[in-house]
């Protein structure tokens, strides 16, 4: 259940109330998990958290993506505006009206369509990756060493056996995933200064033009520093085996990159992957990028 009931009535109210040259027609397009997005007339959107765990991510969305985005060469959500808590209309939480970015998600297109996005994504990449601040925001999920996330991993892949064994998951080798765990928790670790991350770099948060080309980065929740092979993992949550190859070899054309922190990125496409088909089990657009990210996580 929601801790907060956000409807296009509330978020008139806010709008109105707090930013009412920008009030205008609203429509709600995404009920998260985490946040609602409503779009508000022709060029932004609202964001609402609708759960208290979601509220301090909007808050580090405020402080720091504006920054980011002035260095950013794809477009991102920077807030245009700050919405303060209103506990009189039922929301004690802060939200945001943002830019709304016209185009379809990536994960709407086949993998051999997001192809031509490599080249726009590890430029993202690499200029998202600068060392972060002292007082940047810690995700205990996210850029934090491999070993933190074993015990998660290896309980979804016995569940993955158990499964796999009534044919419940296509055949899946999850012998071959477990070698891959444990290939990828034998790399050494990262020991640079934590770097900025988008933390949740899969297709369902890059906006695409008709064109095919990338529009947009969007959903900064978990934003955070750390190991930078954690944004990396998107060369197997995004691609297959050709835009995989594009993205790195323009990922290394930009910077150096070690064979560990390649083993660690494909370890990171193994938490995200594993996480969505245990949680989502293959259905809907992001549980079936799970799937994919097993199937290309196999793949190398």
């Amino acid at each position: 259940m929601p801790d907060f009931e956000v409807d296009t009535e509330l978020a008139a109210r806010l709008v109105q109330r707090q930013h009412p040259d920008l009030a205008g027609p609203l429509e709600l397009v995404a009920n998260g998990w985490d946040n609602a997005i409503l779009r508000l007339g022709d060029v932004l959107a609202v964001r609402l958290p609708r759960r208290l765990v979601a509220v301090p991510l909007i808050a580090h969305e405020q402080r720091w993506l504006p920054g980011l985005a002035a260095r950013l060469p794809v477009a991102v959500p920077a807030p245009v505006r700050i919405g303060r808590p209103a506990p009189d209309l039922g929301f004690d939480a802060p939200w945001s009206i943002v830019p709304w970015f016209t185009g379809t998600v990536a994960a709407e297109a086949s993998a051999a369509r997001r192809a031509i996005l490599a080249p726009a994504l590890a430029g993202f990449v690499d200029a998202m990756a600068v060392p972060a601040p002292d007082g940047a925001p810690r995700n205990p999920y996210r850029g934090v060493p491999l070993s933190v996330r074993d015990e998660a991993v290896r309980a979804r892949l016995d569940r993955f056996a158990v499964r796999a064994a009534t044919g419940d998951l296509d055949g899946l080798d999850v012998a071959a995933l477990r070698d891959l765990w444990s290939d990828a928790l034998g790399a050494p670790a990262w020991h640079g200064p934590p770097s900025w991350l988008h933390g949740d770099l899969h297709p369902g948060n890059l906006v695409v033009e008709a064109s095919g080309d990338l529009a947009a980065v969007i959903d900064f929740g978990d934003l955070t520093a750390g190991d930078p092979a954690t944004d990396l993992a998107t060369a197997w949550l995004t691609f297959g085996a050709t835009g995989r190859a594009a993205f790195r070899s323009e990922v290394e054309r930009r910077r150096q990159v070690d064979a560990a922190t390649w083993r660690r990125a494909r370890g990171w496409a193994l938490v995200w992957g594993s996480a969505v088909v245990d949680e989502l089990d293959g259905s809907g657009p992001i549980g079936r990028l799970g799937r994919f990210a097993l199937a290309q996580v196999l793949v190398g």
